[in-house]
């Protein structure tokens, strides 16, 4: 969808063009101080020349997939350039690294971490391992929490589990108080994003934490747009286990993410799934030369998440991706990558509503996204983003702009630009 276009002929004046046109003008009052410094500082993106691709037009779209950064690319052309050559390559090294780094971003052990296929695989792993539904007890959840998540629980439902949907206020927005509600002695687990994909909303995990464990229920959290967007501390939380894909924020591809189980919490799951890569210890008494015994093996699991979930073998070729993007966002810092990001929300917010878009992320979320609802959204805004060279996520009814670090204003009054009134 990204191709370079000329302008429409009727394009609306925008702040970018009457800022340009106005160049000799003195600065209104409104317009200085704290906010206009901000805006200046994210004039321009925070990547450095080289760290991506040179595009002909905007993408906004990094909600859906991130660009692959041109060194986390050679990264893993290194990886594919040494199994070419049939040398070795250290998996176990950077299996660490990336653990390691992951961690810090969320404030975790890295033992309390397991790899997953994605986010849904380790929200899927953790309802498992709770024993749904033969266990019994209700699931809290909410309607701001992923769509994909809405057919497991659906289906949870059908198999007589009792699950209680919240659903936000008009501004957007769930407040702890209706997962007090929700959230009875009967409860076993509350499953949120803490970062709404749909429309950008973070919860106050550490509260809604607070109310769910004083009543016996564990938490599960989303983290897929808040890891590497927002500041997240699991363990200041007390949340209970999260889960992340790594091809959107985290700039690495499909087929690998991240799942945090909190290490307390271990002895109230259940195994389900049995892999290879959860033993600590393995010693066959099959083959020759191995030693008699009274079993075909002797097998401990690990003690650690991984000993719980873990499988058997994932992608290589990712972790060499998040080799390099991983370590790059700690350089960058969620707390810079946040204060760029501000001031491109502010605007979309206020560009939006001058265009008569109903904009439905509450105007102070602090996540990397801002949702419009927008009957036949996608049959008619496809064709003028398209021709504006303009990429963000468009939906039956609604659109998503979701800026990244690379992103600068000027992307932004690109992206109004294309935007037709509602």
């Amino acid at each position: 969808m990204i191709q370079r276009p000329d302008s429409p002929l009727s394009a609306p004046m925008s702040r970018r063009t009457i800022l340009q046109g106005s160049a000799l003008l003195p600065l209104a009052p409104a317009m200085a101080g704290e906010a206009l410094a901000a805006d200046a500082a994210s004039a321009k993106s925070l990547a450095k020349p080289g760290e991506f691709a040179p595009a002909s037009g905007v993408y906004l779209d990094s909600g859906t997939m991130h660009p692959v950064p041109l060194p986390a690319k050679a990264s893993v052309d290194a990886y594919f350039q040494a199994r070419a050559e049939r040398r070795e390559w250290s998996s176990h090294d950077v299996e660490v690294r990336i653990k390691s780094a992951f961690a810090r971003l969320i404030n975790a052990d890295p033992k309390d971490l397991a790899f997953v296929q994605s986010t849904t695989a380790g929200e899927q792993s953790i309802v498992d391992a709770l024993d749904f539904p033969a266990a019994g007890g209700s699931i809290v959840t909410d309607t701001l929490h992923f769509f994909g998540s809405f057919w497991l629980y659906d289906q949870l439902a059908k198999q007589g589990v009792d699950v209680r949907w919240i659903r936000p206020d008009r501004e957007g927005r769930i407040d702890p108080e209706a997962y007090e509600k929700a959230i009875g002695p009967d409860t076993r687990l509350v499953s949120l994003s803490l970062v709404s994909t749909y429309n950008g909303f973070e919860h106050d995990l550490k509260r809604i934490c607070e109310i769910a464990h004083a009543r016996g229920a564990l938490v599960y959290a989303d983290i897929i747009h808040a890891a590497g967007t927002v500041p997240i501390d699991v363990k200041a939380s007390g949340v209970d286990f999260a889960a992340s894909a790594s091809y959107k924020w985290l700039m690495g591809d499909f087929g690998l993410g991240f799942l945090y189980v909190r290490p307390d919490r271990l002895e109230r799951l259940k195994r389900k799934r049995f892999g290879y890569y959860q033993l600590d210890a393995f010693s066959p008494h099959v083959y020759p030369f191995d030693p008699p015994g009274d079993t075909i093996a002797d097998m401990t699991p690990r003690a650690d998440a991984e000993g719980m979930f873990a499988g058997g073998t994932h992608s290589h070729a990712v972790m060499a991706q998040l080799d390099w993007s991983l370590a790059r966002l700690l350089e960058l810092g969620v707390g810079n990558i946040m204060a760029h990001r501000q001031p491109l929300l502010r605007r979309l917010h206020e560009g939006l509503r001058a265009k008569g878009h109903e904009v439905v992320t509450p105007r102070d979320c602090r996540g990397p996204l801002v949702t419009c609802s927008l009957p036949d959204a996608h049959k008619r805004l496809s064709e003028p983003l398209s021709r504006a060279g303009v990429a963000i996520t468009l939906s039956r009814n609604r659109f998503r702009i979701c800026p990244s670090w690379f992103n600068s204003m000027d992307d932004i009054e690109r992206c109004l630009d294309a935007l037709p009134t509602a």
